[in-house]
């Protein structure tokens, strides 16, 4: 157990690499593999979160459960996993990424195994909700390992092209899914996945290592502190607890971001969770027709986060609030699209989710990487989980919400809960812009 506990402890800065053409090298090398090794871990997270969505049909069907049911699971699920992400968020700024990623992927494995081997609703809740807090322990050490890896002046380009591992990892499985369920039955969609993340946490192990001082290696930015001017002139360096109370509880950017992303989660969440449901009742798609139209709602994400985070590196200076109001108003009206377009326009139906996949991804990009900007890089999993905190409890209110509206007021109340949110998330980012830049650590 002890040997466990240092596995999992930050590692220790090792001696400067003196050579500056090895050191160059073995930056790039590190950066490079850290960043493509983050990514298929995340992307595979999904693997193991997102079949629940494509089974869900099945379990309305075979197994007689409401989407009041099933929407308290994904509720239950919601709350765990943001508290869980704000908790770990904390804990994996002090920890060794390799292990604690990897312990988490292979924790969330073996609970889809249980939750494929059972049908009682009781039990689908009670290994939902472990495997919430297994999967809270995925984006907190990402977010640490980025911010060391990437400097300021680049992040939003490189936190949006790591953030295409949501959509790789959420394409990937409701395509596989699609294929899977309608062959060899739903639990199919639980014990292939968990299979699939056995094997890439033994890869994260392999793979990763912490941060760049753990290699002998500098900072991403030597001009960026990881503490600010004020922090280094007391003479002593603050506690963790001095840099969560400065740089994340008393942040105001920080906070807003937080109940921006609460509103963006209820579109994102609602369109991955419902949107084969949708599909299949109100559109009249097949399953597999709708994990490919789902499938398209994620691709387009990957674009649309690369492009948020190079337009708010190069097009408004580092400033990250008038993309995200660009993109929530574009996010509004692919909302509306969706919800009117007639039954039968299969390829309209696909367009809008493209649509609405490249315009929330942004969002759901920046307003992290806004919170990352105004804190520390030492509290970066801290305020990432603070605003993963209140995303996902903007996703436990749409699991409940739209299970309630649906069941209630059919689709047309779902789609009026989805379009008020991302309104109110433009106001919030809009209100953003008034405070933006003034809270930044220096470079």
């Amino acid at each position: 157990m002890a040997k466990l506990f240092d596995m999992l402890k930050a590692q220790p800065a090792k001696a400067p690499i003196g050579d500056p053409q090895e050191l160059q090298a073995k930056f790039k090398y590190w950066r490079k593999r850290t960043l493509i090794a983050s990514m298929v871990g995340y992307a595979i997270f999904y693997f193991v979160r997102k079949n629940f969505s494509m089974a869900m049909p099945y379990f309305n069907q075979e197994l007689g459960y409401s989407k009041t049911d099933l929407g308290m699971i994904l509720f239950s699920f919601s709350i765990i996993y943001g508290v869980g992400k704000f908790v770990n968020g904390a804990f994996a700024d002090r920890a060794n990424p390799r292990f604690f990623m990897a312990i988490g992927l292979l924790g969330s494995a073996i609970v889809n195994i249980f939750f494929g081997l059972s049908s009682s609703l009781l039990f689908f809740g009670v290994f939902w909700l472990f495997n919430a807090f297994f999967q809270s322990m995925g984006w907190p050490p990402c977010a640490r390992l980025l911010t060391y890896w990437f400097s300021r002046k680049e992040r939003g380009f490189w936190f949006g092209f790591w953030n295409a591992s949501h959509s790789i990892g959420g394409a990937g499985i409701v395509i596989l899914c699609g294929y899977l369920i309608p062959v060899l039955g739903w639990r199919s969609a639980f014990f292939i996945p968990a299979f699939l993340a056995v094997i890439t946490s033994i890869f994260l192990l392999y793979a990763l290592r912490d941060t760049p001082a753990s290699l002998g290696l500098p900072p991403a930015d030597k001009k960026e502190p990881i503490l600010t001017e004020e922090d280094t002139q007391t003479g002593a360096a603050p506690t963790y607890k001095d840099i969560f109370l400065k740089h994340v509880l008393y942040n105001p950017q920080v906070w807003l971001m937080s109940f921006a992303n609460f509103f963006v989660y209820i579109v994102r969440i609602g369109i991955l969770d419902w949107a084969p449901t949708f599909l299949m009742e109100a559109k009249g798609s097949s399953l597999a027709e709708a994990g490919w139209q789902v499938a398209a709602f994620e691709i387009a994400g990957i674009g649309g986060g690369v492009a948020a985070g190079a337009w708010s590196d190069k097009i408004s200076g580092g400033k990250r609030g008038p993309i995200n109001i660009i993109f929530s108003l574009g996010l509004l009206a692919c909302i509306l699209g969706l919800w009117l377009v007639p039954p039968g326009g299969k390829w309209l139906d696909g367009l809008m989710l493209m649509g609405a996949g490249f315009l929330v991804y942004g969002p759901q990009l920046l307003a992290g990487v806004a919170a990352v900007d105004s804190s520390s890089a030492d509290a970066a999993g801290t305020a990432t989980g603070m605003v993963g905190l209140f995303g996902y409890l903007g996703s436990a209110a749409c699991a409940l919400g739209t299970g309630i509206a649906v069941d209630r007021w059919g689709w047309d109340g779902g789609f009026l809960f989805y379009g008020s949110a991302a309104l109110i998330a433009t106001l919030i980012f809009a209100i953003s812009l008034t405070i933006e830049g003034k809270r930044r650590a220096p470079h």
